[in-house]
């Protein structure tokens, strides 16, 4: 007999564990939280009291070091990033980004502004405007407070570009990056809006055969007078990853980077033309073609996505959870 009542409170004391835990699962679903592992603030950040990580701030316009909270920085870069007037989901997805994006920064790499864990200045970083923050910004920012993209408890890479020409790329391809591809970068195919401008869906480039043999040079490979060009290896989204100039294979992305990322807008190009000592190049989309396609978010909250559908779409595999709240 009492074996049988022992084995009963047993049954019982389990019962009620698994209803508390149930109970406690609803609980986190009806707050968002989730149970992934989460990534660990930087060492070398301090926290205020709510757990959010301060920032030295090297502000280019101001040519000064800015002490502010990270929430606070984040609200200046979706400012920066993207329009203030555009879904309230694509700029909570930019915010999700910009928030990953510093973090892994700051434990990974070094400012080259002494004093700084990051700067306002794109060469290194994300563009950030105060003059552009509005109540959709700040809204789409307080949000999503405190979350982050996590890969095994790790910060992922948080790139992001304007427009990827219908399809984005591996970063060995479109970054020329050394390293093995992350296995949450896959190319995928991006419904960019039509929306956006003629510029940036379709455009030519002309540059003089100096110019593109400076930028040559500038990526390691001395070609001389360029007297012939021609697209070489592609990636998987039809991006160029080398050019052959003069016998010689070069870099695709580097050879942007070198002639001005804004000219050459991306290496989603279809035809090089050499005529009379001037290169055309022939082309889609604006950026790197790397992780999120901004006119793809927009394109998907126009659709009803939220900002994780979003996020989710192009960084396969991912968590998104809350280093801190309210």
């Amino acid at each position: 007999m009492k074996k049988l009542l022992a084995l009963l409170m047993a049954l019982t004391c389990l019962a009620l564990v698994g209803c508390m835990n149930t109970e406690e699962s609803r609980d986190d679903s009806a707050k968002g939280v989730n149970a992934a592992v989460k990534p660990v603030i930087p060492e070398k950040l301090e926290t205020d009291q709510d757990g959010v990580p301060i920032l030295t701030v090297y502000n280019i316009a101001t040519e000064k070091l800015e002490k502010m909270d990270l929430e606070t920085y984040v609200t200046g870069v979706v400012a920066g990033e993207m329009r203030n007037d555009w879904p309230e989901e694509a700029l909570k997805a930019q915010a999700i980004l910009a928030r990953t994006y510093v973090l892994k920064f700051v434990q990974d790499k070094t400012s080259k502004y002494s004093g700084a864990d990051i700067s306002t200045d794109v060469s290194e970083a994300q563009a950030y405007s105060t003059e552009n923050i509005n109540d959709r910004v700040k809204e789409a920012v307080e949000d999503t407070r405190g979350e982050v993209m996590s890969v095994n408890g790790e910060y992922p890479y948080a790139w992001f570009h304007a427009h990827a020409g219908g399809v984005t790329d591996l970063p060995s391809v479109a970054l020329a990056y050394g390293d093995e591809d992350p296995s949450y970068l896959k190319p995928v195919q991006s419904p960019d809006s039509e929306e956006a401008p003629d510029t940036v869906k379709n455009w030519t480039a002309t540059f003089t055969a100096q110019q593109v043999a400076k930028a040559c040079a500038d990526a390691g490979v001395e070609t001389g007078t360029v007297e012939s060009i021609e697209i070489g290896s592609k990636g998987e989204s039809g991006r160029v990853k080398e050019f052959v100039v003069n016998g010689k294979n070069v870099s695709a992305a580097e050879l942007r980077i070198n002639i001005g990322a804004n000219e050459l807008k991306s290496t989603m190009i279809d035809d090089v033309t050499l005529k009379d000592g001037k290169i055309t190049f022939t082309g889609r989309g604006f950026g790197h073609g790397v992780g999120m396609s901004q006119w793809g978010a927009y394109a998907m909250a126009k659709e009803g996505k939220d900002a994780e559908e979003i996020v989710e779409h192009y960084f396969q595999g991912v968590d998104i959870v809350e280093l801190w709240d309210d």
